[in-house]
């Protein structure tokens, strides 16, 4: 019995909806990680060129070998308005894997923004651009153009798996993950996690609640009680 084994490029996948994704907009990346679980967040050596830079959108992921970006281009050539791609890049910062030629293409193509787990180069001209750019870092070195890779597959990206059409959410605080099934749950706790933190942060500046509700049974379960805390 044979068994056939998936293209190394998967054209068509499903997206997370973009009703959903602008709703996601709206929120910061760690309000969504919290009530995603507190997981699905890429390690923070992956950071924004600029801080004000910000990406919501589906994944359309890439895995390439380290210091070749041939598969990135194929990726380009599929992506639709509003996707974001996500580079495994394997962490090299040997070389750049993307630089201002690539990002304008991406930008007249509509993507929404890039991540890469690697480094990219001509960042100050991308800053200028104002294109929504995160990477490990910056190279001068370029790429080749020779190695297949493979697109539109699982991959992992700063100790997290991302899949095609997952929702991409990046800030200043880094990037976070949800899984396609899960981002209607998500988009709706955080509309009250977003409720919850104002009226704290408004409890603290007024003086009335100037500590947690919630620390006193935290400790005591932990058993530690503060001097002159209630019974």
């Amino acid at each position: 019995m044979s068994h056939s084994t998936p293209p190394d490029v998967i054209r068509d996948f499903e997206r997370v909806d973009s009703g959903l994704v602008k709703a996601a907009a709206h929120y910061q990346a760690s309000i969504l990680a919290d009530v995603a679980g507190r997981r699905g967040t890429l390690g923070s050596r992956i950071a924004p060129l600029a801080p004000a830079m910000r990406i919501a959108g589906p994944a359309l992921t890439v895995e390439v070998r380290p210091g070749d970006n041939l598969m990135i281009h194929a990726a380009m050539s599929l992506a639709k308005p509003g996707d974001v791609l996500v580079i495994d890049g394997k962490g090299d910062e040997t070389c750049a894997l993307m630089g201002e030629i690539m990002v304008s293409q991406c930008m007249a193509l509509g993507i929404a923004g890039v991540v890469v787990y690697g480094s990219v180069r001509d960042t100050e001209a991308i800053r200028e651009l104002g294109f929504p750019m995160f990477a490990v870092g910056a190279n001068p070195n370029g790429p080749t153009k020779l190695v297949p890779g493979r697109v539109n597959h699982p991959i992992s990206v700063g100790g997290t798996v991302v899949h095609p059409g997952d929702l991409i959410v990046a800030d200043a605080d880094g990037v976070v993950v949800v899984e396609t099934s899960k981002v209607p749950a998500v988009v709706e706790l955080a509309a009250k996690k977003v409720a919850d933190e104002t009226a704290r942060i408004q409890g603290i500046r007024s003086g009335q609640q100037l500590r947690p509700s919630w620390l006193d049974d935290a400790l005591r379960k932990a058993g530690v009680v503060l001097e002159g805390a209630a019974s």
